[in-house]
């Protein structure tokens, strides 16, 4: 798929909000090479589309000839950061945290443009985290108030609740602002929640005699059951989704945020506009027909044309035809180790439920089938002598062979 980049999707492509809109300009005019800096913590092992939106942004600045300072926290991800949460997020080891890390520069350059690698610099903030002083610590901290940092709307009112803000979480903005001031960040990429951190970024900056950072901040999406996207409740369309997966998962997005979705993809590839969207709908068009289109595009773009054909016309076979998929997966009996299960460890066993109390919970939801009979019992128990169909949801499916 030909993506065109222009200054739009840099500067207009879903933005919520630029501070420095200025000096961003003139630098624009002047033809500087800006430094562009985006932070991303490895809190999980996949990136979901959400954070999709701001490395676009970090790419149209990489196809515009500017310099990107792409920046793994690989400290900040252990501290961890509460911008968006009702409660203190917990503190990760670092054992989980290289876990987690083990695919996330595949997972950037699914969507930077590696060809132009020489462009960007990548970072792991550790490299000047771990080593800083307790003086260096305190004088940094000497430019925020504890006020600035209560009067946060979620910090305000989880205190107003009694509930437990710890001192770590009022160090985090402090470290992703060093973040700024280690790699002297002309521009710094990143999402609404994130506003006093970035703004944290611009205060350390003018502390350390640099030209304080703009920040260009986008909107966050909606995850497919209406609530932000987030990878704790599990409503993400992921990076590393099969092409299946991806096309199944944006058709079962509420209709009322398929505008969301066009924000994922760059603006020279989005199939239609918002305002075409509301138009349509008025008109009584089948917001299906809009979610097929979006769906498409977003495999058409991570995996090609013909994985994108391939997946449309698999799905609305299964789906409107009532027909199950091809290329079911297969497994044997004898690479399970058993012949006789209890059900829920067996969905956790071949990968259709996380754990056994994830398939205890499919089961009492009505979404698991064996050989297309509904699972009424939490514990049942399946004997595998025979070839067995199992299938959570609509579209997971594996077939067990004696």
């Amino acid at each position: 798929m030909e993506i065109k980049f222009t200054s739009k999707d840099c500067v207009e492509a879903a933005v919520a909000e630029i501070i420095g809109q200025e000096a961003l300009e003139a630098g624009f005019t002047a033809g500087k090479k800006l430094r562009v800096k985006l932070g991303i913590d490895p809190t999980s092992p996949n990136v979901h589309l959400g954070r999709s939106i701001p490395l676009w942004r970090l790419r149209a600045f990489q196809e515009l000839g500017h310099e990107i300072h792409l920046i793994i926290g690989d400290f900040t991800g252990q501290i961890g950061d509460t911008s968006d949460k009702e409660s203190e997020r917990p503190m990760l080891s670092v054992e989980t945290v290289q876990n987690n890390l083990s695919r996330y520069l595949e997972q950037m350059w699914m969507i930077l443009n590696v060809e132009k690698k020489d462009q960007v610099i990548v970072h792991y903030n550790s490299e000047w985290l771990n080593p800083l002083s307790l003086s260096q610590l305190s004088y940094m901290a000497d430019a925020f108030s504890v006020n600035h940092f209560i009067k946060r709307e979620l910090i305000e009112r989880r205190l107003q609740e009694g509930s437990r803000v710890s001192l770590r979480e009022m160090l985090y903005p402090l470290m992703q602002g060093y973040d700024s001031v280690k790699v002297q960040a002309d521009v710094e990429i990143g999402g609404t929640d994130q506003r006093f951190n970035l703004l944290a970024g611009r205060i350390l900056q003018e502390q350390a005699g640099q030209p304080p950072q703009a920040i260009i901040m986008n909107t966050l999406i909606r995850g497919t059951d209406g609530r932000k996207m987030s990878s704790s409740w599990g409503n993400v369309i992921s990076l590393l989704d099969s092409p299946a997966d991806k096309f199944g998962k944006l058709m079962a997005v509420r209709d009322d945020c398929i505008a969301d979705y066009l924000l994922v993809l760059p603006l020279s590839v989005r199939p239609f506009t918002a305002d075409e969207l509301t138009a349509g709908i008025e008109k009584g068009e089948n917001p299906r027909d809009y979610k097929l289109r979006l769906a498409r595009t977003l495999v058409t773009l991570y995996h090609g044309e013909d994985e994108a054909k391939r997946v449309e016309d698999e799905f609305i076979n299964q789906f409107s035809h009532h027909q199950k998929p091809v290329d079911i997966p297969e497994i044997s009996v004898s690479e399970l180790g058993a012949v006789e299960w209890e059900l829920p460890a067996l969905l956790e066993k071949i990968g259709l439920a996380d754990s056994r109390s994830d398939g205890r919970r499919l089961i009492r939801q009505g979404g698991v089938r064996l050989d297309d009979w509904v699972v009424k019992e939490e514990n049942e128990t399946v004997r595998l002598d025979r070839s067995v169909l199992l299938q959570v949801g609509k579209r997971k499916f594996i077939r067990i062979l004696p």
